[in-house]
């Protein structure tokens, strides 16, 4: 097993929807082909950004097969598998190891507050039905669990839970990962607006979806820092930084779909309640991308 198989930029492709709000894999598998192509250096659907717990299982194990046969080794994959149930988490880690997957990201997700007892087994018990690697995903913004540095130890206890991905937005909190754990455990970025201090703080990627609209950008930041050419890395951070916070801000699905729209690539249909950018934030991601890429974007 390798234990971490992922470093650079791991582009997150969102869920396309057809006009029934049905889930188009055709548009999907072209949708991947274009972050494979683009230069990221591994995949992860199944997301924040690919609406996880929007989709069905049926749906779910459909992204999962088409992910793995478009990707086809190029790059390595991540899987996300989170359920609020233990055994639904474990069946689709499973579907996702079987399929070909090269690890799994697994969020606690639950109704009630969760205890860190009750998290530690949750994981303990997904990574005793696996071999892949296990990355732990702290994003108390969309679940409404915060994993602190202390639980996030226990975690990596787990033999196969061997990474972090930490979404907090909280920059210290990286650098007391890298200090109190050391620089055998991995721990990836996931919160845009922080993407060069966490290169900084250490770490050994970035997990987001701004490579469906800007990957030279973000790939060229991630070679500037391994290449210590800081100079660089901050004039590149600073270019995308108005487009990372956007995408943030009004959600990354319809960022992203919208984003698409304007740079003339079919970005697929929303599933309800999700609903597009308003004709005002519209414009707005077209003038950043505009500044950003140096074209004019027609309506």
């Amino acid at each position: 097993m390798n234990k971490v198989p992922f470093k650079g930029v791991i582009a997150y492709p969102i869920t396309p929807f057809d006009k029934d709000e049905k889930v188009d894999i055709y548009l999907f598998r072209k949708l991947l082909e274009r972050l494979v192509v683009s230069g990221s250096h591994g995949i992860a659907p199944l997301g924040s950004t690919g609406v996880l717990p929007y989709l069905t299982d049926e749906e779910k194990e459909a992204i999962t097969e088409a992910t793995i046969q478009q990707v086809a080794g190029r790059v390595p994959t991540l899987v996300g598998v989170s359920n609020l149930t233990t055994e639904k988490t474990i069946h689709h880690a499973k579907f996702a190891e079987n399929a070909g997957a090269d690890a799994v990201m697994i969020i606690p997700m639950s109704y009630w507050q969760l205890t860190d007892d009750e998290i530690v087994a949750h994981y303990d018990a997904v990574a005793s039905k696996i071999s892949i690697p296990i990355m732990a995903y702290n994003n108390p913004a969309t679940s409404g669990v915060d994993m602190s540095p202390a639980l996030l130890k226990r975690l990596l206890e787990i033999p196969n839970v061997t990474m972090i991905k930490e979404s907090s937005g909280d920059i210290q909190r990286m650098h007391y990962l890298r200090k109190e754990l050391g620089e055998n455990v991995a721990f990836y970025n996931g919160s845009n607006p922080l993407a060069l201090a966490a290169f900084v703080a250490g770490a050994n990627g970035w997990c987001t979806a701004a490579p469906n609209l800007i990957p030279e950008l973000n790939v060229d930041l991630y070679n500037a820092v391994q290449n210590n050419d800081l100079e660089n890395a901050q004039n590149l951070f600073y270019k995308q930084i108005d487009l990372l916070k956007f995408i943030v801000a009004k959600g990354l699905p319809r960022a992203i779909k919208a984003g698409l729209h304007i740079l003339g690539e079919d970005g697929g249909q929303l599933r309800s309640p999700l609903k597009p950018l308003s004709s005002q934030e519209s414009s707005e991601l077209k003038e950043i991308l505009s500044t950003i890429t140096d074209k004019v974007y027609q309506s």
